[in-house]
């Protein structure tokens, strides 16, 4: 599973993620107190803020390392959250919700549009009609520019990683090799590899799956709802409602 060993050294590399942009995004088009799914949820920042804001939220990811961390982080903050593991390709046993959200990359482990379909029925089924789905992807600008062979490091106290970012087998994707160095208690450090890869699809091709799983689309926008997408964008946006019969 490939977040096995990265669960627990993830919030540390990912102090500087924007998720106030991503908190503020979602609150203005999420319905108060909604029954809220936050899927691909990770460790459970973005979840844990959602719970804050008065929803009542569930957590789904495919890693159970991720829902553990996740599950402790919302006992600390006080929030009564259901963390569930299963695929969002083949979710199960949620119904008449109000909102979908999948922040923070998750759809770009979708590899094939077969694959972003199945996902997109399955949140479809997941909601109520007129329910909300919002998401966000790297864009292919994104993909061929920042992750072109390029090297990012970090040497702390406690965990020291090497990232190599290379373009992968399939168009507009990217392969991510990352070497952790974990601090142990004795002074030693425990070396971890990870293997990650991530794809993302042209706005168009999303459009349509989003189209023909019943879906309508309200805005796809950047820089977190607040412009259109251009060229360079880094990141694109999805917000779409489940479409009544």
């Amino acid at each position: 599973m490939p977040y096995e060993h990265f669960a627990y050294v993830y919030d540390r590399l990912m102090e500087d993620a924007p998720y106030d942009s991503w908190t503020k995004y979602a609150a203005k088009r999420l319905p108060e107190h909604a029954r809220l799914l936050d899927v691909a949820c990770g460790t459970g920042t973005f979840t844990v803020r959602m719970a804050k804001a008065g929803h009542q939220v569930t957590g789904v990811d495919l890693s159970e390392d991720m829902l553990a961390v996740a599950q402790q982080k919302a006992l600390e903050e006080g929030q009564q959250i259901t963390f569930i593991c299963q695929d969002m390709k083949r979710m199960e046993g949620f119904s008449e919700l109000d909102a979908v959200t999948v922040f923070c990359d998750g759809m770009n482990y979708l590899l094939d549009e077969e694959e972003i379909r199945n996902a997109f029925t399955s949140f479809a089924s997941a909601l109520k009609e007129g329910g909300t789905l919002l998401f966000d992807v790297h864009s292919s600008f994104k993909v061929d520019s920042a992750f072109d062979y390029k090297v990012y490091a970090e040497n702390g106290e406690e965990v020291s990683y090497i990232w190599y970012a290379s373009p992968g087998e399939y168009e507009n994707s990217v392969d991510h090799d990352l070497t952790f160095f974990i601090r142990n208690e004795d002074g030693t450090y425990t070396r971890v590899d990870e293997a990650h890869t991530q794809r993302t699809f042209d706005s168009s091709i999303y459009a349509s799956l989003l189209d023909e799983c019943g879906f309508d689309i309200v805005e796809i926008s950047s820089e977190f709802g607040e412009k259109a997408p251009v060229h360079h964008t880094d990141r694109i946006f999805f917000q779409a409602k489940k479409r009544r019969k």
